[in-house]
């Protein structure tokens, strides 16, 4: 097998592992607060808000420390361990108990910070400034495949369902449970890159990736990582990139745990309201592989750089915002067990609900696509540091959005994501405009990013 198959085969199989665990959790996130609404009759009173919030919030602590850990045990085995605790989450909701289920909202936090920056390692070092726009695209689009398969399950299994039993509950979570760990076992495939550097030539990723059997080699490259993402998180591209990644986080709350809640809470969808949850991740899941097919693919023939595929997100999600705000009751986000039977502005439509969920599926791929490809465009030798301060910022502001997804009614979430979206699409044209100069000046194709 030639390189270049090589790292495109890492590249499928990093995909790939990540479709089979995110195909649980995803689906996990989707379903657990209206699964957990249906709990709080018996001796369990957890949150899924809350248990979001604090996996988000402990997810970016920690992303100050995974690129020392990623340093020491290699982006493999880092991502191996993290598969396991998600998997461990997930089956926590098979038998709940309220303090299980908070002390793995902990532990999988942990695990998230130093599964993504692993994954951001990986992907830059399978390859180079003329295939990260592609390799991104196909990354995205095998990972976001993964809204399709559990939530197909879910729109079948729970059709006509108005309350989730134990029976129920308990055969989604051991499937779920069981998919999350195959595809941890997937990550023992993928293979190692070669070291090709010139004699003394070295950067971050080589070092990481690099087996060395000396503990004070190891501890020298994880303080060494630990200096870089701070030095990093400094520069004026990171710092401007963060406007858009915190957008990200948002957006990434809205759609992947309140949206189907409140799909789930509007009484006038009939005996459809918790089967239409399902239907609603399939949606977002089109939108998101449909996305990142399209734009990791065409992305070598994209002449106009990474700014057009932004500016159609944040067109796609103001379009979905007005028609929710327009669609949805006020108050769905918080409604109680019985749902709510309120309006806004038109009758509750399931048609538009679910276009809603295409629209903030197909948005999110345009910011999160090209977010990876600049990364790695712009920080290939600095990679695992970058990617986890793209995480940190991500996962705060997801944090905090859970936080306040528990009190703020549907109107506030809405104005708080385009605000923070439009000035998020200003910050990125600005880097890409420099990245652009940047190239020109020394004389490359702008078409190759």
């Amino acid at each position: 097998m030639s390189p270049e198959s090589k790292k495109l085969f890492n590249i499928i199989i990093l995909g790939v592992s990540f479709m089979f665990i995110f195909t649980a959790f995803q689906t996990c996130g989707n379903i657990a607060q209206t699964v957990i609404t249906n709990l709080n009759n018996t001796d369990f009173h957890g949150s899924g808000y809350t248990s979001m919030s604090i996996i988000y919030g402990v997810f970016s602590a920690s992303n100050l420390v995974s690129p020392s850990v990623v340093a020491v045990v290699g982006p493999q085995l880092s991502m191996v361990v993290s598969g396991i605790f998600y998997s461990l989450y997930i089956a926590v909701f098979i038998q709940p108990a309220t303090w299980a289920f908070y002390t793995a909202s902990v532990f999988i936090g942990i695990a998230a910070a130093v599964l993504w920056t692993a994954q951001g390692n990986c992907l830059t070092v399978n390859s180079d400034e003329n295939t990260i726009g592609r390799n991104s695209g196909v990354f995205w689009a095998l990972l976001q495949s993964s809204l399709f398969f559990g939530n197909l399950y879910i729109y079948f299994a729970w059709q006509g369902k108005t309350y989730i039993s134990e029976s129920d509950r308990r055969t989604v979570f051991i499937a779920l449970t069981v998919i999350s760990l195959v595809g941890t076992v997937l990550f023992f495939l993928i293979r190692k890159q070669e070291d090709t550097k010139a004699p003394g030539e070295e950067d971050s990723a080589n070092e990481i990736l690099g087996d060395s059997s000396s503990a004070q080699n190891k501890m020298m490259r994880a303080v060494a990582a630990f200096k870089k993402s701070i030095k990093l998180s400094f520069t004026k591209e990171i710092m401007l990139l963060s406007v858009t990644t915190a957008y990200t986080g948002l957006e990434l709350t809205f759609f992947s745990g309140v949206y189907g809640t409140c799909i789930g809470a509007v009484n006038r969808f009939g005996s459809e309201q918790k089967s239409l949850i399902g239907l609603s991740g399939i949606f977002i899941g089109v939108g998101e592989i449909l996305g990142g097919g399209i734009f990791g693919l065409l992305s070598k023939n994209n002449r106009f750089g990474r700014n057009p595929v932004v500016m159609l997100g944040i067109v796609v999600h103001f379009i979905a915002f007005y028609l929710i705000f327009f669609n949805m009751p006020n108050n769905a986000p918080i409604a109680s067990m019985k749902g709510t039977d309120d309006i806004a502005y038109m009758i509750p439509s399931k048609e538009v609900a679910i276009f809603c969920s295409f629209l903030l599926g197909l948005g999110d791929s345009c910011f999160n696509t090209q977010l990876l490809s600049i990364l790695g465009f712009l920080y290939s030798e600095d990679s695992a540091p970058a990617f986890a301060i793209f995480k940190f910022v991500q996962s705060i502001c997801a944090a905090v959005a859970y936080f306040y997804s528990n009190y703020f009614l549907l109107q506030w979430q809405l104005l708080i994501m385009v605000v923070v979206g439009f000035f998020g699409t200003i910050t990125f044209f600005t880097v890409e405009w420099k990245a652009a100069a940047d190239l020109a000046a020394r004389g490359s194709d702008y078409s190759s990013i």
